[in-house]
């Protein structure tokens, strides 16, 4: 039978409604009732005790927020009474005993994946076409044009619509209901064409607005993106295209390109659009480069590969208030059955680690980490406050309203999605992820800048999970979508790939799920099964600006 409350830790004094309580009722937990003196809406929280004005609060074992004023004891935890509030940290002792899961069912599994010459491999095969700066932009947009439906990989989707039929209906002077209540779908399943390079999984078009203009930072930072992506297990090829006059220079990118992979040798066609005769020859010669390019990366096929080469990026959007209960930790399972496997797992969003910086420094293997990560957290809370924000702006209005009304409540549960494991790698943005076991990736807690980020530093495989439904995927890394709640994964079933609400339900535990999840993890790494975001062709794309964002 499902419980009505969960207390998440034993030290915690709010509680979660796992459903909606109303006031005036009495629940029970553990043996302890509590008389509710307001209406509970299901995920949010409230008070285990009676809380006097200026009293820390805590969930998940740290301090969330402080009582701004009284709240009785089973009153609602809410923006009105409680504001953000986190711990100091400072560099602690070293706390690297955890234990590993059992991972016997998976230690001969294996998956069929990309091999390229750097020892990395790869869950797809992407030829990419990028600007080098946002002038190109166009010209992307023209060969994306030309290529994608040739080549078989135009995005065909089940909601094809008709607009043909409010045309005729609106010339019959049809009024705006019937307009409005007219069938216009054309297809009921999904279409995917014959792709002429069928070792070829796609020809990812990617455009972005920098290069030029703007801080030279924000320049620097893109073209270490940018050769990130072209440097991808995941990544075949690459055709480039660039100005000439702008600050993201071709030397550049083959700098960054030559640090990330000394012995880089993938294909890699970079035309400069100032030096060409005409734009129609600057277009023609990349495709002409581009296609045979693409049949170079036509002759690599799936081999298996140890499960050690997965790199699989952590990843929350759209949170609620079950994130840090269902999916988040079921995420943190699978980190930690990845890392005892000898893999990589990558932890994201540095604003939701705001309040366990204690807990994700001292896990750190070397104090030498530790310092990083705190120089890390603490610069990039200095830059958003220069720019008129801060860590405790980051809950959006649909966090609040699912009950994650403070930054530390939102990163308390955020930060489940790394497991137990110590933390082998700290990296900033951009740097690449070269070491087995858990890593920590400064990004940004904005859903599209941070997979952008997980994919530019290697992740081969990305993990979504969401309570609210956020569509978000990436041009180069497989995003596998994990909801919240069943509600949310019945509603949004198109972009939803594997729901862990059985777990608020009683169904399932975060064991059961982490497994289950991995075993999806293999399939989509070798082919045999494609997620929502990618099927429908979910290519996000944006660079960070440093300091701006959230």
């Amino acid at each position: 039978m499902a419980h009505q409350v969960l207390k998440v830790h034993p030290t915690d004094d709010i509680i979660v409604a796992l459903t909606d309580l109303q006031s005036g009722s009495e629940v029970v937990y553990e043996g302890e009732g509590y008389r509710l003196v307001e209406d509970i809406p299901v995920k949010h929280k409230f008070a285990s005790k009676d809380f006097g004005e200026g009293d820390p609060i805590h969930m998940y074992g740290v301090l969330v927020g402080t009582a701004m004023k009284p709240i009785p004891r089973g009153g609602l935890i809410s923006t009105a009474n409680v504001q953000h509030s986190s711990s100091e940290y400072a560099l602690g002792e070293r706390k690297l005993d955890w234990n590993k899961p059992d991972v016997s069912r998976w230690e001969n599994a294996h998956f069929k994946g990309y091999h390229r010459s750097d020892g990395k491999v790869g869950t797809a095969n992407y030829w990419l076409v990028i600007p080098l700066v946002f002038c190109e932009n166009r010209n992307v947009r023209i060969m994306q044009e030309i290529l994608e439906e040739e080549l078989g990989y135009a995005t065909k989707t089940s909601y094809n619509l008709d607009v043909k039929t409010l045309m005729r209906l609106h010339q019959q002077g049809a009024s705006e209901d019937q307009l409005f209540q007219a069938d216009i779908r054309k297809t009921a399943e999904n279409t995917r064409q014959n792709r002429f390079f069928s070792n070829v999984d796609g020809i990812k078009f990617l455009t972005h607005e920098g290069g030029c203009g703007g801080t030279r930072q924000d320049s620097d930072i893109l073209v270490r993106l940018l050769a990130g992506y072209i440097s991808h297990s995941n990544v075949a090829g690459a055709t480039v295209l660039s100005l000439g006059c702008q600050i993201a220079q071709i030397p550049d990118l083959r700098g960054a390109i030559e640090r990330i992979s000394p012995d880089f040798d993938k294909p890699l066609y970079i035309f400069e659009q100032q030096r060409s005769r005409s734009e129609p020859d600057l277009i023609g010669e990349a495709i002409k480069k581009t296609f045979i390019g693409m049949s170079k990366a036509n002759e690599i096929k799936r081999e298996p590969a140890p499960l050690s080469k997965l790199v699989i990026g952590l990843e929350c959007g759209g949170s609620d208030g079950f994130s840090g209960i269902s999916a988040n930790p079921s995420l943190g399972q699978v980190s930690d059955l990845v890392v005892a496997l000898g893999g990589s797992t990558v932890l994201s969003e540095f604003p939701e680690l705001c309040g366990v910086e204690q807990e994700m420094s001292d896990r750190c293997e070397t104090e030498e980490l530790a310092e990083k990560f705190m120089n890390l957290m603490r610069s990039y809370e200095r830059a958003a406050e220069a720019s008129g924000s801060g860590f405790d702006m980051n809950p959006s209005p649909g966090n609040i309203r699912d009950g994650l009304i403070t930054d530390a409540i939102k990163s308390a549960g955020a930060a489940k999605k790394g497991g137990t494991s110590p933390v082998t790698d700290v990296l900033d943005y951009t740097e690449q992820v070269s070491k087995p076991g858990l890593n920590l990736l400064c990004t940004p807690g904005n859903d599209v800048e941070s997979t952008t980020g997980l994919a530019g530093s290697g992740a081969n495989i990305i993990l979504f999970t969401t309570g609210l439904g956020t569509p978000t995927g990436n041009p180069v890394c497989p995003v596998i979508k994990v909801a919240t709640n069943n509600a949310l994964a019945d509603r949004m079933s198109d972009i939803i790939d594997i729901n862990t609400g059985s777990i608020i339900s009683g169904e399932d535990t975060i064991e059961s799920k982490g497994a289950e999840m991995l075993d999806l993890i293999i399939r989509v790494a070798s082919g045999e099964q494609i997620p929502r975001a990618v099927a429908l062709g979910q290519d996000d794309f944006i660079p960070w600006k440093r300091g701006v964002s959230l």
